[in-house]
């Protein structure tokens, strides 16, 4: 596959994996973390709470407090791919060790990732495909496997594979290509 045929999802496609609830806690936690992660992360979200969030009761929904704006902010999440991947980045920034062991995991298994402290907001969106043979479940197994006193949700090792990796699990890798070359095959005859 060369460069011009790559294409990506937008980062707010993401949703379709999470339900609200799951959502909402993503956004508490990566809220919660702000403060302590800087401004590398604080002033990309707050900006983006500023342009997108309506929070009643304060002229800056910046300005509100976590439990106040969360929902309102899990609301946007859904529409803006520029939120999801500033609130999903504070996300991972927060959790270092499972950022880590998720990424152990993906290298031992021959994923090609970026490194855990890659700037993956700067990308265009996720790819659509997965290397053949992986899906949540296997590799929520294998994380268990390899760490078995990881208190990590699946929700959240599933959150970490998809962000890291860069991908969500529309295809499997080699799906898109074959059909595409039989299509070909055939109007060439």
């Amino acid at each position: 596959m060369n460069d011009e045929h790559i294409h990506y999802l937008p980062f707010h496609a993401l949703n379709e994996f999470m339900n609200s609830e799951y959502r909402l806690n993503v956004v508490r936690l990566a809220l919660s973390a702000l403060p302590r992660l800087g401004n590398e992360y604080r002033a990309p979200v707050d900006r983006l709470t500023r342009q997108y969030v309506q929070v009643p009761g304060f002229r800056n929904s910046a300005k509100a407090p976590v439990p106040v704006k969360a929902r309102s902010i899990a609301g946007s999440f859904e529409k803006s791919p520029e939120l999801v991947a500033n609130i999903v980045a504070a996300w991972a920034a927060s959790l270092p060790d499972l950022r880590q062991k998720v990424y152990d995991l993906l290298v031992q298994r021959g994923w090609e990732v970026l490194p855990p402290e890659a700037d993956r907001r700067q990308l265009p969106g996720f790819l659509p495909t997965w290397p053949r043979g992986e899906d949540f479940e296997v590799l929520n197994n294998a994380f268990k496997e390899k760490y078995p006193d990881s208190d990590a949700s699946s929700d959240d090792v599933s959150l970490m594979v998809v962000w890291l990796s860069g991908r969500l699990p529309y295809a499997v890798e080699g799906e898109d290509e074959d059909e595409g070359e039989d299509e070909h095959d055939h109007s060439e005859e």
